[in-house]
């Protein structure tokens, strides 16, 4: 079964929202406004700089978007493919499609294409999806949740990830990409996780990294029949 993409889709990816990077809010003012106009909002992971179900202290923080979000969700549609800086999030987003990593990638169709939705960390090796099983595993989180007084290791986490400096070009991406592109088999292929905002035609395939909204302060669009990324 394919999701159908509209056409008046918007994507958005690794805006890592947190109190330096708040793109993403002024971007959901907007649709919540109608400067943007859209029926259809896909969030491409690493929405937020950290979250997950379990986790009081990143809940509160970002409560203001969180409750934007859910009531966009009321008004339109809203699929959420969780990254491996957010996840466990359906109880935080009971209206709104959340795709866990390993149900990833999505798959989708526009006009007379197929789409691969992911956000891109997929497709690493088994250490790597090892270490996504045992940090997203609910008993681990909760007894972080438990140990966690004064929020004091939350805090410790979130002073870290505003520290980081997550925003750089990859000389190589294109080299990754033909990689990546040999585990999917639709027409089009979408991921967010590298920061690029690049497109490629590869091995008869079209690949597209949705820009990161906290770094190039982009999103994209579906206009006139093609993705083109849009400045907020």
């Amino acid at each position: 079964m394919y999701l159908s993409i509209k056409s008046d889709s918007i994507f958005v990816a690794d805006s890592h929202f947190n109190e330096k990077n708040r793109e993403l809010l002024t971007l959901l003012q907007k649709v919540e406004s109608k400067e943007i106009v859209t029926s259809q909002l896909f969030l491409m992971g690493d929405i937020f700089d950290f979250i997950s179900g379990e986790s009081r202290y990143f809940i509160k923080q970002n409560i203001e978007v969180i409750n934007l979000l859910n009531k966009l969700s009321n008004e339109i549609e809203i699929i959420y493919l969780e990254g491996n800086h957010d996840y466990n999030l359906k109880t935080v987003f009971p209206n709104i499609k959340v795709i866990k990593r390993e149900n990833q990638p999505l798959l989708a169709k526009y006009e007379d294409k197929t789409v691969s939705l992911a956000h891109g960390d997929n497709f690493i090796n088994w250490k790597y999806d090892l270490y996504c099983k045992f940090i997203r595993n609910t008993i681990f989180l909760r007894f972080m949740n438990f140990i966690d007084i004064n929020f004091f290791i939350s805090k410790k986490i979130e002073n870290a990830l505003v520290k980081k400096n997550i925003c750089h070009k990859m000389k190589n991406f294109e080299e990754i990409v033909s990689k990546r592109v040999k585990n999917y088999n639709t027409d089009i292929v979408i991921e967010g996780h590298y920061h690029q905002g690049n497109s490629y035609f590869i091995d008869e395939k079209r690949y597209i990294n949705i820009p990161s909204l906290c770094c190039q302060k982009k999103y994209v669009l579906i206009k006139d029949l093609e993705f083109k990324g849009e400045t907020i």
